[in-house]
């Protein structure tokens, strides 16, 4: 046993010093979330449908917005553009009410498994991945989706 320990321990720092590869144990198979934020203090976030399992669209997080949606458990994000934090639906009332929160291995991207009526794109679709690359192009797209309102009675300009 001890050797086991110990062969692990001389491999572990091998790779560390020669290969530079380091796994933290910690985070990969913890349970402390200890979200890993970028250098702009952001983190991807996927909003999923609960029921469905849809992928309804993919935002940032900061530190603020996450807790704010863990307190919550309304989906809250970052703005890049606006530079602030928004809940989703804040203008169209279409909220997202979180269920879960998912982060993958290294915790450096989040799921937030969210319960939705409908309209989670601004241009007027449930999902904000409506369209997908035609079969047989490199560049085409096809719309795959039917819109489910009508943005510009949402959001008037």
């Amino acid at each position: 046993m001890c050797t086991k320990i110990l062969i692990s321990r001389i491999v572990s720092y091998f790779l560390f010093r020669k290969y530079k590869v380091y796994i933290d144990k910690t985070i990969e198979l913890g349970t402390q979330l200890t979200p890993k934020f970028d250098a702009n203090g952001l983190i991807p976030a996927i909003a999923q449908d609960a029921k469905t399992g849809e992928i309804l669209m993919v935002a940032y997080m900061n530190r603020e917005a996450l807790d704010y949606t863990i307190k919550t458990s309304c989906g809250t994000y970052y703005s890049r553009s606006r530079k602030k934090l928004w809940k989703k639906g804040e203008q169209s009332g279409h909220i997202q009410k979180v269920s879960q929160i998912l982060v993958d291995c290294d915790q450096d991207c989040i799921i937030l498994k969210v319960a939705v009526d409908s309209g989670q794109c601004h241009t007027g679709y449930q999902s904000c991945f409506y369209r997908a690359l035609k079969k047989g192009t490199a560049e085409q797209l096809e719309f795959v989706a039917e819109k489910v309102f009508d943005p510009d009675k949402v959001y008037p300009s």
